[in-house]
């Protein structure tokens, strides 16, 4: 049975948008019941401005509230050297940048440039590297820019490829407005899937086509997807960018297929309520609401 590795993101991407702000002892509680419902990597904490993202304050303040538990990666989104730095300090065990593929968006999201975004890129692998701790690079908006609209694949496939020179451990492919289609998505994992040890990605289902698109993925030879608690998330910078793909539907979409996942599914749906709870709303997810499919015996 082949084996997909879910990154849990809820903790950073599921938060960043959302209007109730939950406190770090409150988001480390998350992610140690991330953990317990057997997730083994997990985006803990977004290391960025709290001003201009008030919702990831507190990020060294997740990390020292955590119960970590051996054989799990807790990771932290950085966006500059500044954020990387204090990502260190905080103790990450991977670093996980973000390189925007177009110029509009590189300005709204980091108000650097493509060229700017990945020359730090290219630093961030190199320190990562003499600091012995794991680094991701995502591309940001590959499928789709709010701004820009559609993106040439010919210009992400070059980024990834000048990425995948430095040596990350792993390049993600993301779909950040969620726009893209399975068609797209075969045909840009295949042409970047070789470039790199370890592809991923991840969706957005804002159009309703992100668990289409992570099958696609799955089935193209990606090991690897990111994946949110309860579906919650978003982008601040990037207009009418909703919800990832939900960990206990991708999990069950997954594990029906015939795929293994390593997860929870009940600890996945109470969590999700939980989260549900602490946020005051309901959550796009499906799962948690429905409650997993059970086979009647005999």
């Amino acid at each position: 049975m082949r084996h997909i590795e879910v990154v849990e993101v809820g903790p950073r991407d599921g938060l960043q948008n959302e209007k109730t702000v939950l406190r770090p002892q409150i988001r480390a509680e998350l992610c140690e019941r991330l953990v317990s419902a057997g997730v083994r990597r997990i985006e803990a904490a977004s290391f960025v401005n709290e001003e201009l993202v008030p919702q990831m304050a507190g990020a060294e303040d997740v990390f020292s509230s955590l119960v970590r538990e051996p054989g799990v990666l807790y990771c932290g989104l950085v966006l500059n050297e500044r954020g990387y730095e204090r990502a260190l300090g905080a103790g990450v065990d991977e670093v996980r940048y973000a390189l925007p593929v177009t110029e509009s968006f590189a300005r709204r999201n980091q108000n650097t440039t493509v060229e700017e975004a990945l020359d730090l890129a290219l630093h961030l692998v190199e320190r990562a590297r003499l600091d012995g701790v794991r680094v991701s690079v995502t591309l940001s908006v590959a499928f789709g820019c709010p701004f820009e609209g559609s993106v040439p694949q010919e210009k992400v496939v070059e980024l990834a490829r000048e990425v995948a020179a430095a040596g990350p451990d792993e390049l993600v492919l993301a779909d950040t407005i969620g726009v893209a289609a399975p068609a797209q998505v075969r045909a840009l994992i295949g042409e970047v899937l070789d470039l790199c040890p370890v592809v991923g990605c991840h969706f957005h289902n804002t159009r309703n086509t992100g668990y289409a698109n992570a099958l696609a993925a799955v089935e193209a030879g990606v090991s690897v997807l990111d994946s949110s608690i309860g579906g919650v998330g978003g982008c601040p910078f990037a207009p009418g960018a909703t919800g990832n793909i939900a960990t206990e539907d991708l999990a069950y979409l997954l594990e029906r297929m015939g795929y293994e996942t390593g997860l929870d599914l009940e600890r996945l749906i109470s969590c999700a309520g939980w989260l549900s709870v602490h946020l005051g709303r309901e959550l796009p997810g499906q799962l948690y609401r429905a409650g997993a499919f059970v086979r009647a015996a005999g």
